[in-house]
């Protein structure tokens, strides 16, 4: 089954992408591109015909590289010579203003020195402790139960996809849920791509840092999950005399880090999947039909709906030709992913929202060294939530018109303020 496309919402970035395609050599074209789902689109269609690696300006002045066709988008994040970590580097080119402290990255970095990444993989692999397929399953149905108990219209992102993300996030990291719900106020001043750092963002990451923090120095027969995890290690490393870098504020920089990215990342691409299938409804008939197809949909609109405006930053750590183009050892890459998963030359009819399409080989987490390691529980999270919302509600729809119902909350993740929704 397949439909036309039309996925994705406003933009709220305001620098527009106003200039000609152009060869690799020409002037910097303003980037990212502004306007809705069309205008983005257009945009990725006529960078990638005609400069499948050009040359951009970023809001904050910087120059890069955009690599918008799949296949050199794939070389890219394939070859280690590309660093993400060196992106958070103080001096190198940004696509946007660094909203992370630097305490942040410096502490995620040590988390790898420290032999902590290991756990986190497994915290959040395919097998992350009692989050399973029935307990989110619960969790969607208990939900979507307040829903009609409180009656139509409610806005879907504070009722159904910021909730229902956050208690994924915190039963893996081991925080309250009920507590857990006060970070999710700042994820928007978190996120924020914008050419300088609003004062709120660092205070906002502060005050969060701080919540966890509190977790962290709690009693041990107070903790659960990963913080439960990386405290034992922590204590037995002491023990051991060889852990003095594990300390608490580096235990709870990481855990902050995973739930404000964790949370967004998931939240927000079940809003973009939930306004995709309402503005379908034959494929929300079918999936009715064949819930069965569920996990086969997801990874469609994972293909049409991912909501990263700004492109995955690299840093080149040595000279490197990408395609045409001579990348030098310092130079920003920016990964269009979105322009990626729409290239006719990987995809058939890349324009068609396809229910049916497979092999569906996406770029939305990534490739290489750096493919998103919460890939499975992501694509089981999503299944759940759909699988719930099409069988419990087939009548969702907008309680308004786009418009005014579905406004951006800025920075270049293209956030919905709100979604208000009937049945």
């Amino acid at each position: 089954m397949s439909t036309t496309a039309d996925a994705t919402p406003p933009s709220p970035v305001n620098v527009p992408v106003n200039a000609p395609a152009s060869a690799a050599n020409a002037a910097p074209v303003a980037w990212p591109p502004a306007g809705g789902g069309d205008a983005v689109r257009a945009a990725c269609a006529r960078l990638r015909e005609d400069s499948p690696v050009v040359r951009v300006r970023t809001p904050t002045g910087d120059e890069a590289w955009l690599v918008t066709g799949y296949a050199l988008a794939k070389e890219v994040l394939e070859d280690e010579r590309f660093s993400l970590r060196d992106a958070a580097k103080p001096g190198v080119p940004r696509p946007y203003a660094l909203t992370i402290p630097p305490e942040i990255v410096n502490a995620m970095r040590e988390m790898n020195n420290a032999g902590l990444h290991e756990e986190v993989l497994r915290a959040f692999g395919p097998r992350s402790g009692p989050v399973s397929a029935r307990w989110l399953r619960e969790r969607a149905h208990g939900l979507v139960d307040a829903m009609i108990e409180e009656g139509a219209p409610v806005d879907l992102r504070a009722r159904f996809a910021e909730p229902y993300s956050a208690a994924l996030i915190c039963e893996i990291l081991g925080l309250p849920y009920e507590e857990g719900l006060r970070l999710m106020s700042g994820l928007d001043l978190g996120f924020l791509a914008g050419p300088v750092v609003p004062e709120g963002s660092a205070a906002n990451w502060g005050k969060d840092f701080a919540f966890v923090l509190r977790h962290v120095r709690a009693p041990r027969e107070e903790q659960r999950g990963l913080i439960l995890t990386l405290c034992a290690l922590r204590d037995a490393a002491e023990t051991e005399r060889k852990g003095a870098g594990l300390t608490d504020e580096l235990l709870a920089a990481t855990v902050t880090t995973l739930f404000m990215a964790g949370v967004m990342s998931t939240y927000v691409f079940l809003l973009h999947a939930t306004l995709t299938l309402i503005r379908h409804p034959e494929a929300v008939a079918h999936l009715r039909e064949r819930p069965e197809k569920v996990p086969l949909a997801v990874e469609e609109l994972m293909r049409v709906t991912l909501p990263i405006g700004e492109g995955l930053p690299r840093i080149a750590r040595t000279d490197v030709r990408v395609g045409d183009v001579l990348v030098r050892a310092g130079e920003l890459v920016l990964v269009w992913v979105e322009a990626a998963n729409l290239d006719p030359a990987r995809f058939a009819d890349p324009e068609r929202f396809d229910l049916d399409r497979a092999p569906n080989p996406h770029l939305s987490f990534g490739a290489g060294r750096h493919f998103c390691p919460a890939s499975a529980l992501s694509r089981v999270h999503a299944s759940e939530a759909l699988g719930v919302l099409v069988e419990r509600l087939p009548g969702l729809r907008l309680a308004l018109p786009p418009e005014q119902s579905v406004s951006p909350a800025g920075g270049g993740k293209r956030v919905p303020d709100r979604v208000p929704v009937l049945w």
